[in-house]
């Protein structure tokens, strides 16, 4: 298991002590759940052993899990969301992990970790490509293109006049999916130049040859087109869990509106935001915006209101689920927003 990483030499020996003990109380079932949920191993091999997974699931967890008495209330005795911050919140953190994973491709042939697993990434190109029909034949308002909207029967040409970005690309493996599932005009972006590397080293060995990739950090991009579907599997999650998250996640907001065409969609994969959870989210960025907060219902494509910059639309609805004080939720969750 993963070693204690102790403070400075004139920390204070108290606050040691209660640190040591928040990670005691970590359950090795708390430690494989937390790894599950960031870096899943899957059919494409990894570069990440399970101890070294292990150790960076629990250090975000003995960060949860401490906090000085101070913190707490007597109606409240868990963390709060944003006391929660980890290595993978970090630039640096993604750096190394793609040079060791561009370096193991290079001598194995490995493609690197997949989040959340090759299953939820099938699921999410799948579940996209029907969304993405259904929003072409329905002659969606305000649609950046409708001059491209071809009828129903021909969904090849349909899919291949949707520009699609990727936003936190990685290795850049969901841009192949998609690209199985009929779209053409796909670009990725990531703010490391290891993970493009190895995205462009994998599209390369696949033949994808349409598939673009980018250097950009979302949160300051330099992008200046817009694209009709906007696609992030955790990305949102990697920036909540730095340091700064809760202010970062608003930059997220404010600069992902600005790459969603009008009429396009927004679809984000999170495994540490419940649906329910990104449509708050949604409707706190549209109260900043201006707009009234929307509700949990699907978009009305013939309303003829002014929108906020953001609806919800639909969420898959075939992940796993489990049951939990009551309520019913996923380890996974995928939405869809459509861009006003």
């Amino acid at each position: 298991m993963a070693g204690i990483r102790l403070p400075p030499e004139d920390a204070d020996v108290s606050q040691v002590a209660r640190q040591v003990s928040a990670v005691d109380l970590i359950s090795d079932d708390d430690r494989s759940v937390a790894a599950d949920s960031w870096s899943i191993k899957s059919e494409y091999g990894s570069t990440l052993d399970d101890e070294q997974r292990h150790a960076d699931a629990t250090e975000a967890l003995s960060a949860a899990a401490y906090r000085a008495p101070s913190d707490y209330s007597s109606d409240k005795e868990e963390p709060d969301a944003e006391a929660v911050s980890s290595l993978l919140g970090f630039q640096s953190y993604w750096d190394a992990t793609y040079a060791d994973e561009l370096a193991n491709f290079r001598e194995h042939g490995h493609a690197g970790e997949v989040w959340f697993g090759a299953d939820v990434m099938e699921i999410v190109a799948s579940w996209t490509k029907t969304l993405c029909l259904g929003v072409s034949q329905r002659h969606l308002p305000n649609h950046v293109d409708n001059a491209n909207h071809v009828s129903a029967g021909e969904p090849e040409k349909e899919l291949s006049s949707w520009s699609v970005l990727d936003v936190g690309t990685g290795n850049g493996l969901l841009l192949q999916e998609l690209a199985k599932q009929g779209f053409s005009d796909l670009t990725g972006t990531d703010y490391s130049e290891g993970a493009i590397d190895l995205a462009r080293s994998l599209a390369d060995r696949a033949e994808f040859t349409n598939i673009k990739f980018l250097v950009d950090d979302v949160l300051d991009t330099k992008l200046d087109k817009k694209y009709q579907l906007v696609v992030d599997k955790g990305t949102l999650d990697a920036i909540g869990l730095h340091p700064d998250g809760p202010l970062k996640r608003l930059m997220y907001w404010d600069s992902i509106s600005g790459l969603v065409a009008s009429g396009g969609l927004l679809v984000i994969t999170s495994c540490n935001s419940t649906k329910d959870e990104l449509i708050q989210e949604v409707d706190a960025f549209n109260q900043r915006s201006g707009a009234s907060p929307e509700s949990d219902t699907t978009v009305d494509l013939d309303a003829s209101k002014d929108p906020p910059p953001f609806q919800y639309i639909d969420h898959v609805r075939s992940y796993p689920t489990f049951t939990f004080g009551g309520s019913v939720g996923s380890r996974v969750a995928t939405v869809a927003f459509l861009r006003n």
